[in-house]
C-alpha cells in the first residue's frame, strides 16, 4: 500500500474513534431519541436542548460534530436524524441494531489504560466497574434480536416446539434480557436463567422484577461446571457465553444433560475469522475489536472449529453449524 493510502487508512480509524463519542453521547443523552420524535421538521439546538436537559451551547457544538461524522443533518439550523442512521442506533428489535456496540466499546475502552500492563504480565483485569456491565447488556441485545430474527427464521421446528408449557433454561444468563425478551414472544414458557456471578444474578432479577415478569422467569445462582435441572429442559441456551466459561467441554456436557428427549441445546456466538480475506473485512476489524475486550478480562473468542471441539471432546452427538446474515454463527443440537 502506497504511504498516502495507508495514511488515508490510518485516519479513517481516527475518524471511528471520535465518531464513536459522538454516538456514544447522543444515546446516553437521548438526543438521538429527540432528534427521532421531531421527525423531518427537526429541532433547534435550543429546543434539541430543551427535550433534553443539555446545555444549549453544548448542543449545538454536539450537532455541528455529528454532522461532520454524517450521524445528523443540519440545516439552516434545524437538526434531524436520517432514518437509517436512528434505525440502526435506536431499533433494539433489529439484527442490524449497533447502538449497544457504540455504547460498549465507549465503555469498555476506559479500561483500556490498563492493557499494557495485561500484556506485559499476562494478569487479566478480573474486576470491572458496574458501568462495563450494564454496556455489556447493550452490547448483547443485538444477540436478542438476532436469536428472534434469523435463528428461529432458520430452525422454524425449534420455534413450534417453544409452544405454551415448554421448559427453556439460559446458561450464564447475565442481565436476564434474553429471558425476558423470551417470556414476552412467547407468553407460555417456563424460563430459568443460570448465572454465576453474583452481581449479575441481582442483576437479572431485579430486570426480571422491574419487567413484571418475576412469576415466570426463575434466575439461579449455579456452578460453572453444571446446570443442573436433568432432562427437564426442551431448550438449553448460551448467548455469547460459551468461551467465557473455564471449562466449556464440562459446562457443554452438563447442558446437554439438562435437554430432554426431543430437546434442544443451542449456541450462539461470534467466531473469529480464519480467512485472511474475511479478517480484512468490516466484520474481521469487529470481532477483533471486541477480542481485545477479551484479552483485558482473561477470556478470548475462538473459530467455530474450536467450539464444534467442544462438543466432539463432551461426547456429544455431531451438532449443526449455521453462519447468519448478522455475521453471528449459531450451533444447534437437536436429535429429534
Amino acid at each position: 500500500m502506497r504511504l498516502d493510502d495507508r495514511f488515508d487508512d490510518m485516519v479513517a480509524s481516527l475518524r471511528g474513534f471520535y465518531r464513536t463519542w459522538y454516538v456514544f453521547t447522543g444515546l446516553e443523552l437521548g438526543l438521538f431519541d429527540a432528534l427521532r420524535a421531531a421527525g423531518t421538521h427537526g429541532l433547534t439546538a435550543a429546543e434539541l436542548a430543551a427535550r433534553t436537559g443539555v446545555e444549549p451551547a453544548l448542543a449545538g457544538r454536539w450537532a455541528w460534530g455529528a454532522d461532520a461524522f454524517s450521524l445528523v443533518e443540519n440545516v439552516d439550523g434545524r437538526i434531524r436524524v436520517p432514518g437509517d442512521v436512528a434505525a440502526i442506533l435506536l431499533d433494539a428489535d433489529r439484527p442490524e441494531f449497533l447502538g449497544g456496540h457504540f455504547q460498549f466499546a465507549a465503555v469498555g475502552s476506559l479500561d483500556y489504560d490498563r492493557l499494557p500492563d495485561v500484556f506485559r504480565t499476562g494478569r487479566a483485569v478480573l474486576s470491572r466497574p458496574d458501568r462495563y456491565r450494564v454496556a455489556i447488556e447493550r452490547l448483547t441485545v443485538q444477540d436478542v434480536a438476532v436469536f428472534f430474527e434469523e435463528v428461529l427464521v432458520a430452525f422454524p421446528q425449534l420455534a413450534a416446539d417453544l409452544r405454551p408449557g415448554a421448559r427453556v433454561i439460559d446458561v450464564h444468563s447475565g442481565g436476564g434480557r434474553w429471558l425476558i425478551a423470551m417470556a414476552r414472544r412467547f407468553p407460555g414458557l417456563r424460563l430459568t436463567g443460570v448465572e454465576f456471578e453474583p452481581d449479575s444474578v441481582d442483576r437479572a432479577r431485579a430486570n426480571v422484577t422491574g419487567a413484571g415478569l418475576a412469576d415466570r422467569i426463575t434466575v439461579e445462582q449455579g456452578s460453572m461446571l453444571s446446570v443442573g435441572h436433568v432432562a427437564e429442559a426442551d431448550l438449553v441456551y448460551f448467548q455469547y457465553a460459551l468461551h467465557q466459561l473455564p471449562d466449556p467441554v464440562a459446562t457443554l456436557r452438563s447442558a446437554w444433560a439438562a435437554v430432554r428427549p426431543g430437546g434442544w441445546l443451542v449456541v450462539l456466538d461470534w467466531y473469529l475469522p480464519t480467512d485472511p480475506d474475511e479478517l480484512r473485512s468490516a466484520q474481521g476489524e469487529l470481532i477483533a475489536g471486541v477480542q481485545l475486550d477479551e484479552v483485558i478480562q482473561g477470556t478470548r473468542l475462538v473459530t467455530a472449529a474450536e467450539a464444534l471441539g467442544w462438543f466432539a471432546a463432551a461426547g456429544l452427538p455431531a451438532p449443526e453449524l449455521v453462519d447468519l446474515p448478522s455475521g453471528a454463527s449459531v450451533i444447534v443440537l437437536h436429535v429429534g
